[in-house]
């Protein structure tokens, strides 16, 4: 049987199994129910504003949108998520991503959801979104390393990793992103998959625990020889994944191994306090594969899954579905690459730049980051006071 679906601008034909069907028959079901909702947001929706962050009325109006549906749509074959983003009229949007293998789908979605709402809408084509933990990638900005062992104390922003991450025949590592305080206690912040993810009595027999040595640069960089790096941190294990909604571990830097003042390799010193995204913000980053970069954020209020590994080029261990993330633009992967994860992205400003997000996961065309608040407040949770950023 073929099902045809045809609409003013776009039409197709399908040979629907039971599954396709039953999940085409939910959409339109969601669709029809979220339909008086939207409508009370678009009301509002009219105003407008130089900043458009999560707080803006047609930033809102079109999360009402996505609240209402994403889940439906996560159901479907070959969807990775869906966001906030800015169309080129310059009005916020629903974004739906979609897997290049399911690019048939991205259409039948995409004309679905503008004849049935009516609304800015779209669907992009993309890669699966990878947790950025990754092999050996020429890395540095302007002249600067960001793999090169440093003379302590050293600058973030740079390789590191967990001393013991290598298993199956290889070695990981990712990017010491920046430098946190907790009661007075200085730590260094990057992702659980960069610090922790080894669960497993596999391919090392060993598993990552509270106390292990953190090292600069990362196993990746000194191939594979731990003794070719220096310690610069000793590993607080905070399990924030799989129950948590952040990518997040810290290790507590060693007295005289990195600078109190939270330094970032061609950042420099951070301001204290942070910031929250919004559409079009221009940022960067320093991180160890593609050193300094800058983007602009292009999605709010991401909601995407992620696959995790066990250890370091080990099995599957579970698959996480991250909501209210922050994207940005990664064209070609200039942004953000294998071996970034942990770094912070920044404001794009001259001098003492507010964070933003915590980078850890993208591919090719968009870099997906954790809230920088919501990283903050994790970790004092589990560390059992106020968390901020070292900075001015």
């Amino acid at each position: 049987m073929l099902l045809r679906i045809d609409f003013p601008y776009w039409s197709c034909k399908i040979a629907p199994d039971m599954k396709t069907l039953d999940l085409l028959s939910r959409l339109l079901r969601t669709i029809t129910f979220t339909l008086p909702l939207l409508a009370g947001s678009l009301c509002w929706a009219g105003t407008s504003a130089d900043i458009l962050d999560e707080t803006h009325a047609s930033v809102r109006a079109a999360m009402a949108l996505q609240h209402g549906i994403t889940s439906e749509l996560l159901k479907w074959p070959d969807v990775l998520g869906t966001a906030i983003g800015l169309n080129d009229s310059g009005e916020p949007d629903l974004v739906v991503y979609v897997e290049r293998n399911g690019a048939w789908r991205a259409g039948a979605i995409q004309s679905l959801l503008l004849q049935l709402m009516y609304i800015p809408v779209r669907t992009e084509v993309t890669e699966k979104i990878v947790a950025y933990r990754g092999g050996p990638h020429p890395g540095g900005g302007s002249g600067t390393s960001h793999t090169a062992l440093q003379t302590p104390p050293i600058q973030l922003g740079t390789s590191g990793g967990w001393r013991y991450d290598l298993a199956n025949g290889y070695c990981c590592g990712g990017t010491l992103g920046s430098l946190i305080h907790v009661n007075g206690v200085e730590y260094i912040l990057s992702n659980y998959h960069v610090f922790e993810s080894d669960i497993v009595n596999g391919g090392n027999n060993l598993v990552a625990n509270t106390g292990n040595p953190v090292i600069q640069p990362g196993l990746i960089d000194v191939r594979c020889n731990a003794s070719s790096a220096q310690n610069v941190g000793t590993l607080v294990k905070l399990s924030s994944l799989p129950g948590s909604n952040v990518d997040v571990s810290v290790a507590q830097a060693t007295s005289g191994m990195v600078r109190t003042d939270g330094a970032i390799l061609e950042i420099g010193t951070l301001s204290s306090q942070t910031v929250g995204a919004s559409l079009n913000q221009a940022v960067k980053k320093s991180g160890r594969t593609t050193g300094l970069s800058r983007s602009h954020i292009s999605g709010l209020n991401a909601t995407i899954s992620v696959q995790y590994e066990n250890e370091c080029a080990g099995g599957t261990a579970f698959t996480k579905t991250f909501t209210g993330q922050i994207l940005a633009s990664n064209n070609g992967s200039g942004f953000l690459n294998s071996g970034d994860s942990g770094s912070l992205m920044v404001e794009d400003v001259s001098t003492s730049p507010h964070a933003v997000g915590l980078l850890f996961a993208g591919n090719s065309s968009i870099a997906v980051a954790n809230p920088i608040g919501e990283v903050l407040q994790f970790v004092g949770g589990k560390l059992g006071a106020t968390a901020s950023m070292v900075g001015n």
